[in-house]
């Protein structure tokens, strides 16, 4: 109580936020001796099947429906202008988890990027960054900087409506929300523009990208293990710590622009 009464109600979860970043870390799982670290460490398998279950129940009867109505209805190039916007408002989070990770290089690329994108490119609107052949956003996320500060992966986990993660990535998450430093420059209600845009780019994603993740959760004989293996393959990929051999995530294909649809052969 004494905690609250220091916070005003509007900084409550900000001020909690080292403390749930504390809880967070020490509830990783530790894998058992001797496990590969290229293997599945899966305790919670029988709640994440569950909770996949409900993932599925929900996506068939609604993300999915409204994810291909929309990428139908929505104009291409405008679903491809939405999404390079909430790209462009995620970058200030990548900047500040650059800076966290120690790689100054990469903040400065992506505050470049920013500046272009932000003014030039009417807010992020239009890619002026590629056009003028800057180099390519770097994406970093807070998950990634506790892999960098050499925090554990943890256990699998699957997360309601978020789908894949591991304990690290969902403490990763969890401060990602706080880290962007547009949710405390901008006024309400233009701070949830982001997350507005955010939540219009996964649903063309979904739509756009329907055939493949339809493969996955529904045609393939074991949907969590399918899904389970293309999210830890993929990200540990991205970690430097994967083979080359990851699979392709159909939302992050890292040989196509993320907001582009490949073309029909």
């Amino acid at each position: 109580m004494i905690y609250f009464r220091l916070c005003p109600p509007s900084r409550a979860l900000r001020c909690l936020l080292p403390l749930l970043l504390i809880v967070g870390l020490a509830a990783c799982a530790k894998p058992p001796a001797g496990l590969p670290s290229d293997a599945v460490f899966d305790p919670y398998e029988e709640q994440n099947r569950s909770v996949h279950e409900f993932n599925l129940s929900l996506d068939r009867a609604i993300v999915r429906p409204a994810g291909v109505g929309y990428s139908e209805y929505v104009p291409d190039d405008i679903e491809d202008a939405i999404g390079r916007f909430a790209f462009n408002l995620s970058l200030p989070r990548s900047i500040v988890n650059s800076i966290l990770q120690g790689n100054m290089l990469a903040a400065t690329e992506d505050s470049y990027r920013f500046l272009v994108n932000s003014t030039i490119g009417l807010g992020g609107v239009f890619d002026v960054a590629t056009d003028l052949n800057m180099p390519e956003a770097n994406d970093a996320d807070f998950g990634q900087t506790l892999h960098v500060w050499g925090v554990r992966e943890g256990a699998y986990v699957e997360l309601p409506l978020l789908g894949p993660s591991t304990e690290r990535d969902t403490v990763g998450l969890v401060v990602d929300i706080f880290t962007n430093p547009l949710t405390y420059i901008l006024d309400s209600p233009e701070n949830y523009y982001g997350t507005i845009a955010s939540v219009s780019s996964g649903l063309s994603n979904r739509g756009r990208f329907a055939d493949t993740i339809d493969s996955v959760l529904y045609e393939s004989a074991d949907s969590y293990a399918q899904a389970q293996s293309i999210y830890l393959q993929n990200r540990r990929f991205k970690l430097g710590n994967g083979s080359d051999g990851a699979f392709a995530d159909p939302y992050d294909d890292p040989a196509l622009s993320p907001f582009e649809v490949p073309d029909d052969e």
